[in-house]
């Protein structure tokens, strides 16, 4: 770690030590080459302490690189402890084993920050420390701006601002965020298993669709045409069913024009899955199987402790249906009710309205309100109002509801399914309620998609489809209570616009 000295001097005089940086570089760059072009690597610090007992009795030689994280020592000695990507080793430093020259350009001209690589072998020393005992060293590459003293204690909105000193600074970052890619390779395992076929469909659409939000806009030059960022890939990939993919996922970023909280970025990972022949039920069990076997293998035999929260997925998860929980909550039968006396049932119970609201969205806040945040342990919440869901199939047994199920965990939605809607006739009828709620000024709803209409009109089989958002299952593997926590990039606003 930086020293508290240097801190300081950061805080009075940046530009000093900027300075006195770049004349030790200017003296250094007369005795070595300053930017080498590669270091051959023998071990990296996990691998160098899994082959200590090995290397240790063989006197074996190893080749290190890293970043220097502190300095310290006598005259003659120094320790420096290196980072890198699996974690510290530490290097000692011997003036009378690298001469004085060499041993002068380590404690004078090279700073924490720095990239270098040791040379040595391995000891331990009498503070038990695994060390490399230096014979020789190089120079890598040059830090001019000092590393923060104290970013361990930073604001998330510093780190996710300054992501790579971050991941320099803590080490817990790091292993987060090699988690999340061990996470998605595992969910990509299961679904080869499954059988699913992993494609890619566009992210510049000529027309968005597939989830109720607001879209991105930019402008192809070229055609001179509006293209839209994709919120969903769903209708792309129902056309891949259509075609004879029977069982497809996609692994993909979505981007909706939206606001930012803890659980929302307007960039996201999303995982959709669609398969021919199946329906809700089906896809019901296939998201219990997988985040059961995610927790199995991420948590702590199937629990998953989630801030004070502990969630069992060891067992069958519980099911509930969308208006007997309101109906339960409010003691009032919705499904019955007109959407004005909806609208004074919300309102009543502190839900904020605005005159664009459809009986669908006060039905979704009042869910929100009411009910979401108990939701704790895994749960499917099941047969939501037709309203709410445009892609969905009709309810095979109730009017008025279709075939679709969200789960929640901890409080939050991770996933959402349905009885995919195949009847090109009903889908149009849908389109237009929606484009209806568009003309009301209900600037998410979604538009009418002529050339998806037209492929359903080809025939699309009975289909299942399951959406999950990854960057709030990683938030959940990973204890985080904040979805910036798990992207390296979160949408941030420039510090120039800030007052």
């Amino acid at each position: 770690m930086a020293s508290q000295e240097n801190n300081e001097n950061q805080v009075e005089n940046p530009h000093r030590l900027i300075q006195d940086r770049l004349e030790k570089m200017e003296e250094l760059g007369q005795k070595v080459e300053l930017y080498p072009y590669s270091y051959d690597r023998t071990h990296n610090s996990e691998q160098a302490r899994e082959a200590e007992k090995d290397l240790v009795e063989a006197e074996g030689t190893i080749r290190f690189p890293g970043r220097i994280m502190a300095k310290r020592g006598t005259g003659k000695t120094l320790f420096i402890p290196i980072s890198d990507e699996w974690g510290v080793l530490q290097a000692y430093f011997r003036k009378d084993e690298l001469g004085e020259e060499r041993f002068d350009q380590i404690k004078r001209l090279i700073d924490i920050g720095d990239w270098i690589g040791v040379e040595g072998t391995l000891f331990r020393t009498r503070t038990d420390e695994l060390s490399v005992k230096v014979k020789d060293f190089t120079f890598l590459s040059k830090a001019i701006r000092p590393l923060p003293e104290k970013f361990h204690d930073m604001s998330l909105e510093n780190k996710s601002r300054n992501r790579h000193l971050d991941l320099t600074m803590n080490l817990e970052s790091r292993q987060r965020f090699k988690l999340r890619s061990t996470i998605i390779s595992d969910i990509r395992s299961f679904f080869e298993e499954e059988d699913y076929l992993e494609v890619e469909t566009p992210v510049l659409q000529s027309l968005y669709g597939g989830a109720t939000a607001r879209p991105f806009t930019t402008h192809h030059n070229a055609l001179d045409m509006t293209l839209y960022l994709r919120i969903a890939d769903e209708l792309y990939l129902k056309r891949l069913v259509i075609g004879g993919l029977e069982r497809v996922y996609e692994i993909a970023k979505d981007f909706r024009n939206e606001g930012m909280d803890r659980t929302h970025n307007p960039e996201f990972t999303m995982l959709e899955c669609y398969a021919a022949y199946w329906d809700y039920q089906d896809m019901m069990d296939l998201t219990e199987r997988m985040i059961r076997r995610l927790a199995q293998t991420f948590g702590n035999d199937g629990k998953l402790k989630y801030g004070e929260l502990e969630m069992d997925f060891s067992q069958p998860f519980s099911r509930i249906r969308f208006m007997d929980a309101l109906q339960e909550k409010t003691g009032k039968d919705l499904m019955t009710m007109s959407n004005d006396e909806v609208a004074q049932v919300a309102k009543s119970h502190g839900v904020a309205l605005n005159k664009t609201m459809g009986r669908d969205k006060i039905l979704d806040e009042l869910f929100s309100e009411l009910v979401e945040p108990e939701l704790i342990q895994p749960t499917f919440v099941m047969d939501h109002p037709k309203e709410l869901s445009p892609l969905a199939k009709s309810h095979r047994e109730t009017e008025g509801l279709v075939e679709r199920f969200e789960l929640f965990v901890a409080g939050f939605e991770l996933a959402n399914s349905f009885s995919e809607l195949n009847d090109p006739r009903e889908q149009r009828a849908r389109f237009m309620d929606q484009k209806a709620l568009i003309e009301a000024g209900d600037d998410e709803a979604q538009p009418i998609d002529e050339e998806f209409l037209q492929a359903m009109e080809q025939g699309m089989p009975p289909t299942g489809g399951m959406g999950l958002g990854i960057d709030r299952l990683i938030m959940l593997l990973t204890d985080s209570n904040n979805i910036r926590d798990v992207l390296l990039f979160p949408h941030m606003r420039p510090l120039s616009d800030q007052s």
